[in-house]
């Protein structure tokens, strides 16, 4: 385990309210495609913006109440995206791949985020790394629980832990051994995992199903990604 000083992975806080920006938008659009009302939209733009943050500081950091109900302007920014979703949903959707673009970004920045407040209280990079994809993908695992499917991340299907988890390597890779500040090895790993993410979906690569013999469930086609 590779020790690190906690002043070394201060990240400016836009990073960690634009992935909540981010998601809390791909929440509220998804709810907006199902016809909920502002309430229902609210909640479900709610537990993909910050759905993440909770699991990882709840569950793992546990350093005193979750940072979402420390900083009224996450709930703040939830609002904004929750009103987007609300009134603008129509425009947006016209958008092609504007979810999947969304959806794309946010994975990248709470990678990001998560890695960074996990090594900031002195987490070795494989721990902080798994915290990072645990960030990234529990707003979207929430999500899909309140919407009552399966959830995205257990099916086979396009890559989206995978990529979460070599955003979250990369950032660790930069920081720790190579010294990079932090807001620069941020803006690459971001980058780099919007452009895996993107690479994987226009290229059709896709997670296999585990096999234990035949199994209609497993022949089906994988799920995709919502556009």
């Amino acid at each position: 385990m590779v020790a690190v000083r906690p002043d070394e992975f201060l990240l400016p806080l836009y990073f960690d309210l634009g992935a909540t920006l981010l998601f809390g938008l791909s929440g509220a659009l998804l709810a907006a495609r199902r016809g909920y009302d502002p309430v229902g939209l609210f909640v479900v733009a709610l537990a993909t913006g910050v759905g993440g943050g909770l699991l990882r500081d709840g569950l793992f950091l546990q350093q005193g109440p979750p940072v979402c109900v420390q900083d009224g302007r996450y709930l703040l920014v939830v609002l904004i995206a929750s009103v987007c979703g609300y009134f603008f949903a129509a425009g947006l959707d016209k958008i092609r791949g504007m979810l999947f673009v969304v959806d794309a970004l946010g994975l990248g920045t709470y990678a990001v985020v998560g890695v960074q407040k996990s090594l900031a209280l002195g987490l070795g990079v494989g721990a902080a790394s798994f915290i990072g994809v645990i960030n990234a993908v529990g707003g979207g695992l929430l999500r899909d629980v309140l919407v009552r499917e399966e959830p995205f991340l257990f099916k086979p299907g396009e890559y989206y832990a995978l990529v979460a988890g070599a955003g979250a390597t990369l950032f660790c890779l930069l920081t720790v051994p190579l010294a990079w500040p932090p807001s620069r090895a941020a803006a690459v790993a971001i980058a780099v995992t919007f452009a895996l993410r993107v690479v994987s979906h226009r290229l059709g690569w896709t997670t296999p199903p585990a096999r234990t013999g035949p199994h209609p469930r497993a022949e089906a086609k994988p799920r995709v990604n919502r556009e």
